[in-house]
């Protein structure tokens, strides 16, 4: 996932911090402005009842997602512009790709709620970071694993909604991959609550005079 992820790689036992450059047309930008772009061709594709296509869309999306990751990382090309677009096209792909789903029936209203309370739980603490003028988290691995296990399971589960021989299966692992993804999502959320109350906490520190 595009370059708001896994800043901090620890290679070989030892912590590298990658540097973050002002450089905007870069490859997992470009990527991640392709993932954006898609978004209202999977809309279009549901309404269609192009249900094939429209999961196809969301492997390419998933694909994209894992690529600028590695990209930026391996490359050096961590970009402060891709550390806010990505997470910003993931949030609208799983957006998206809930009320689509539940939409065409595929995945029930209280999951597509549950998802919602926990990206509305992040934004609530949007004012505290601000009052603090707190740096934004970066993304945790938790997060990056509930992602994954997110974009891998609605495809499955949509390509459930055909029949065929391949609709047991897609909707027994698209399932298993939804629920790790929904367990671990809001577990991200909990630690994205921690690292803003630990800064909120070493904020206040700094701030009594000595």
């Amino acid at each position: 996932m595009g370059t708001g992820a896994g800043e901090d790689q620890a290679e070989q036992g030892q912590q590298r911090v990658l540097p973050v450059t002002d450089q905007i047309w870069t490859v997992p930008n470009l990527l991640s402005f392709f993932r954006l772009i898609l978004v209202p061709v999977f809309i279009w594709l549901l309404v269609e009842r192009e249900l094939g296509w429209a999961a196809l869309v969301l492997v390419v999306a998933g694909f994209s997602d894992f690529a600028d990751g590695k990209i930026a990382r391996h490359y050096g090309l961590v970009s402060r512009l891709g550390q806010v677009l990505d997470p910003i096209a993931d949030r609208l792909y799983i957006a998206a790709t809930l009320l689509g789903l539940a939409a065409v029936g595929a995945i029930p209203w209280w999951l597509v709620a549950v998802l919602v309370a926990r990206d509305a739980f992040i934004l609530s603490m949007y004012p505290v970071v601000r009052r603090h003028q707190l740096p934004i988290p970066k993304v945790s691995f938790i997060g990056k694993a509930a992602t994954f296990n997110l974009l891998g399971g609605f495809p499955l589960i949509l390509l459930g909604q055909l029949d065929g021989w391949w609709t047991v299966l897609c909707l027994a692992t698209g399932w298993a991959l939804t629920w790790w993804g929904t367990v671990l999502y809001w577990v991200a959320g909990l630690v994205y609550a921690w690292q803003v109350l630990d800064m909120v906490r070493q904020r206040r520190r700094q701030e009594v005079p000595v």
